[in-house]
């Protein structure tokens, strides 16, 4: 019997040690892609490092029953772990988390005065700054912050949480599909050239530079209307998380 499990052991870690020799080239693509919509201080290197070590993750805790393939779960596994690792040595200064902070309950505030969308004018005047101060705010938020639907809900934790556990209350799919129902709309509420950029960066994947390509405007112009459209999605879906 102890020979039997013995034999299984040095099996499964056999197996174990070929997937991560099979998928190791999976760590870099991803990691080269996820750099590209990154801000430029990201180190490829820091990526790569916290991406394999989310693989030996993906390795020891696979479970076939689970109903996803190796390649899904743990690309989920890497990517997630590139993310807790930048946010880990997240370096943003205060400043910047309590600007961004402030501008989304401005952009509340009017929204819920006015009925409409917050326009830049209006956001800067509230605030009490000028427009090329509003901007400012916006690129460093952008530029310090790692800006995605991780920030308002639906990461790749809420999926992994999925795929690993079968079992999961009927209720907690309904509420979860409930949830991209009303991020769906909310997206589809934004200003015209917020939605745009929202649709190229998270369904078409292509980074800041390449959609200032595509919408004539600069790399930083679209980097402020994609932290703004992040902003204002987080201030109209906030009744949501309380």
């Amino acid at each position: 019997m102890s020979l039997q499990m013995n034999k299984a052991d040095i099996y499964n870690q056999c197996q174990k040690q070929d997937r991560i020799i099979q998928y190791a080239p999976m760590v870099k693509r991803i990691a080269y892609h996820l750099k590209s919509r990154l801000p430029a201080h990201i180190q490829l290197d820091d990526l790569i490092q916290a991406g394999m070590v989310g693989l030996l993750e993906a390795s020891k805790n696979y479970d076939t029953r689970q109903g996803a393939s190796f390649e899904t779960y743990s690309s989920i596994r890497i990517r997630g772990a590139m993310l807790d690792e930048m946010r880990k040595n997240d370096w943003t200064p205060r400043s910047v988390h309590r600007n961004s902070r402030r501008v989304a309950q401005v952009v509340q505030q009017i929204e819920a005065e006015k009925g409409r969308d917050a326009k830049d004018c209006e956001i800067a005047a509230a605030l009490k700054i000028d427009l090329d101060e509003y901007n400012r705010i916006l690129q460093d938020t952008s530029g310090h912050k790692i800006l995605s639907f991780e920030e308002i809900g639906l990461g790749d934790e809420s999926i992994l949480e999925s795929l690993s556990n079968p079992q999961t209350e009927v209720l907690e799919h309904v509420q979860k599909d409930n949830m991209k129902t009303i991020i769906a709309h909310a997206v589809a509420l934004l200003p015209k050239r917020e939605q745009m950029v929202m649709a190229l960066y998270y369904d078409e994947e292509l980074n800041l530079r390449e959609i200032g390509a595509v919408i004539g405007v600069s790399e930083s112009r679209v980097s402020q209307i994609h932290s703004q459209a992040v902003i204002r999605l987080q201030s109209r879906l906030a009744q949501y998380n309380n």
